[in-house]
């Protein structure tokens, strides 16, 4: 931005130049004048008092004029300012940080900037989004300035124009996106809004180092309905997630039993595996028997009425 604040120091050496200057001209011709306008006034000195009174003013003003040319040539920059020079109405690049003497008449200021990293924010309000929903979004802009004598040459007011530039990226980008979209992917949506103010901030000799989406305002009754919405849709994806899972079971279990059919004997291992299983349970009573065999069927039934009554 242009720089409005007081340099004590610039201002303390330009101070000392003109009491330097002023009082031994004052002192060297216009003290001499002051006794002839006195002798004038007594008589003792033939002349015009209202022309000698013309030359003293004259003299003084001129004193007092060289004493100001004198000082405004010094310049006293910090570190973070830049100033940008004419030269008979021409830019001839730009000067500082440090202290320089700038010849009068023929070289002029046009602006000193200040070339630090500063940090604006940009609000739409009420803009459509594709998806025609009304919100309002703020966006923190942050740049510096890379070409000072750019941004005092090529345009008036660099800030204001780049900070319309700003908002009008910042709308357009808006219109461009759903509400999703702007919601999810603020990261994303920040880099292209940041490429898109970049382009015109660069004729200017600003450069665009970052834009962050700060917030993003959306009516509350629509907030809602997302909200219902993204409970759907997760319900939705956990019902898609079991129901893969339950193939992929099914499908197991489909190869585990065609490769316990191919032998012999394979079957009744997994049997037997599976009692091991039941057999770890405290309550459990396992009785083996073979197949065809009567009294083993009976001992089984018998066995599980008693488990019954009980």
């Amino acid at each position: 931005m242009i720089v409005k604040r007081r340099n004590t120091v610039q201002g303390f050496i330009r101070v000392v130049i003109r009491l330097a200057v002023i009082i031994p001209l004052l002192l060297l011709l216009v003290y001499p004048d002051l006794g002839k306008i006195r002798n004038i006034m007594a008589g003792d000195l033939p002349g015009s008092l209202v022309i000698q009174l013309i030359l003293t003013f004259v003299k003084t003003m001129l004193i007092f004029w060289l004493a100001s040319l004198l000082a405004k040539m010094v310049y006293i920059l910090p570190q973070w300012e830049r100033l940008v020079l004419l030269r008979l109405g021409k830019s001839v690049g730009t000067r500082g940080p440090g202290i320089f003497l700038i010849p009068p008449l023929i070289y002029e200021v046009a602006k000193i900037i200040d070339v630090r990293i500063s940090t604006y924010e940009v609000k739409a309000t009420k803009t459509l989004t594709h998806d025609n929903i009304p919100v309002d979004v703020t966006a923190a802009v942050e740049l510096e300035i890379e070409d000072p004598e750019k941004a005092a040459i090529n345009v008036k007011d660099y800030w204001k124009t780049t900070e319309w530039a700003s908002m009008e990226a910042l709308k357009s980008t808006i219109g461009r996106n759903d509400l999703r979209p702007l919601l999810s992917e603020t990261e994303k949506i920040a880099k292209n809004l940041k490429a898109e103010i970049d382009i015109v901030a660069q004729d200017y000799g600003v450069n665009v180092r970052a834009v962050r989406i700060t917030d993003v305002g959306t009516p509350p009754a629509l907030v809602e309905e997302l909200a219902v919405i993204a409970r759907a849709e997760r319900s939705s994806r956990a019902k898609k997630i079991q129901a893969e899972a339950e193939i992929v079971v099914a499908k197991s279990l489909l190869e585990a039993s065609e490769i316990l059919s191919q032998k012999q004997g394979t079957m009744q291992l997994r049997q037997i595996q599976a009692m091991l299983e039941i057999s770890k349970e405290e309550s459990s009573t396992i009785i083996i028997y073979p197949l065809d065999s009567a009294k083993g069927e009976e001992i089984a039934s018998s066995t599980a009425a008693v488990h019954t009554k009980e």
